[in-house]
């Protein structure tokens, strides 16, 4: 009786398996057998819901048809590596699922050497981390669409970090730099210096200077500098935020844009409001702001500024006879002598009408006197040919002298005093206000 109830127990229970046979089975991932041409030759069960192919369909195929680029995927090369190198292979790999979608499949390849130079058979293993890696996976996306946006724009986003002892480095710059300036963002990231080095002028000082106010204030700063680029110098406006580190650095997060264009039309909108539109000189206002700098720079050193009023003679009659086209010839020709005769430096205004002022920088006493008798004569030497009739036209001036501290208005005043003496005494020359020593 007991061999009979052996024999139906025996009957009963289920065959023997071995432990790598029970894994083959129920392992939550593809297992595929391959020759050393990727040729499939056995898959387990859960290939199909990895894969999206039925088993039967794969076998006698080459694994490549997971692959995203078939004839020379990242599979392939996988594949072909681990073949070459004798060893396993392990990695991320983008394959593509029976539907059309992208696996991503944590992968091991590996050889089944039956000899120390045999690569006959492959052990390729296969589990989706997809569900894992989602969340990256988005991030990354939104990344790419935030560069995208950024590569667009017509400008740089930039991140500036100063370290606590004032090294500068850049920790990010979009590709807009290549436009602006025609540098590669890597580059100066590697070396702030090719991009610092191309400011013109005192613009790297200037730069130097608001980084150091920003960063003690930690107020945003906005400053336009001058760059050298392939295509000429270009005006640049950085604007940033700014922000401390847990090291103690500073942070700018920032954008600059190219701002040449304004820059020219604020120019062009300065000279229209400076100069006098008939001369090109500097118009009233613009002499006394220019000359306020003059003074200053006069006083730091210590020394008297010569001053003059220039008035043309017997304009009036000029004008009554032979018509107001004539003197604005007389004036225009006047101030083209003025830029021949003064120096680049001196400062030439009119004032109104006729009449005109001139500021001559670091000039003593005989030197100012020589430099305007010169203009003087040239001004006295001029023809102007009108109608077929030859006039000349003559200046008197009044000569000031402005002692440091002064006032410019008050300096001028006294030099035009001197003006009208000098046209009492006959016109066409210059007279000293008072004993020059």
């Amino acid at each position: 009786m007991s061999r009979i109830l052996d024999k139906w127990r025996r009957r009963r229970s289920p065959p023997a398996t071995s432990l790598p046979e029970r894994l083959y089975a129920h392992f939550p991932g593809a297992v595929m057998l391959l020759d050393a041409h990727g040729v499939i030759l056995e898959v387990n069960p859960s290939v199909v819901p990895v894969t999206g192919h039925a088993a039967a369909s794969l076998v006698g195929r080459r694994v490549t048809l997971l692959d995203e680029q078939p004839l020379r995927g990242p599979l392939s090369r996988a594949l072909a590596d681990c073949v070459q190198q004798r060893q396993p292979w392990r990695g991320l790999l983008h394959c593509r699922h029976a539907d059309g979608r992208r696996l991503h499949l944590d992968t091991l390849i590996q050889p089944l050497a039956e000899g120390s130079h045999d690569t006959s058979r492959l052990l390729l293993i296969q589990h989706d981390v997809g569900t894992h890696l989602e969340p990256a996976i988005a991030d990354r996306a939104r990344l790419d669409r935030l560069e995208a946006v950024v590569t667009g724009l017509p400008g740089v986003v930039f991140q500036l970090h100063q370290a606590p002892r004032g090294a500068l480095s850049f920790g990010y710059l979009s590709e807009g730099l290549t436009a602006l300036c025609g540098l590669a963002p890597d580059a100066v990231k590697a070396s702030p210096e090719r991009l610092l080095d191309r400011l013109v002028g005192d613009d790297r000082q200037a730069l130097t200077n608001a980084l150091a106010q920003s960063s003690v204030s930690l107020e945003a700063f906005q400053l336009a500098v001058r760059i050298e680029t392939p295509a000429g110098v270009r005006w640049v406006e950085a604007t940033a935020g700014v922000r401390r580190d847990a090291e103690g650095g500073t942070l700018w997060d920032g954008w600059m844009q190219d701002v040449t264009r304004r820059k020219e039309a604020e120019r062009r909108t300065q000279q229209l409001i400076s100069t006098d539109m008939l001369t090109g000189m500097l118009n009233r206002r613009a002499f006394f702001a220019n000359g306020e700098a003059v003074l200053a720079h006069a006083a730091r050193q210590g020394r008297r500024v010569p001053v003059a009023m220039i008035d043309l003679d017997h304009f009036k009659a000029l004008n009554d006879t032979h018509g107001h086209a004539a003197g604005d010839i007389a004036l225009q020709r006047f101030a083209t002598t003025c830029r021949d005769s003064l120096r680049p430096y001196d400062l030439i205004g009119r004032l109104g009408g006729e009449e005109f002022a001139v500021m001559l920088v670091d000039s003593d006493p005989e030197e100012a006197w020589s430099v305007l008798e010169r203009l003087r004569q040239a001004v006295a030497d001029n023809e102007l040919v009108l109608g077929g009739e030859t006039l000349h036209f003559t200046v008197s001036m009044g000569m000031a002298f402005l002692d440091p501290g002064g006032d410019l208005g008050e300096a001028l005043s006294r030099a035009d005093h001197a003006l009208y003496r000098a046209k009492r005494a006959g016109r066409n020359r210059i007279v000293f206000p008072e004993q020059v020593t």
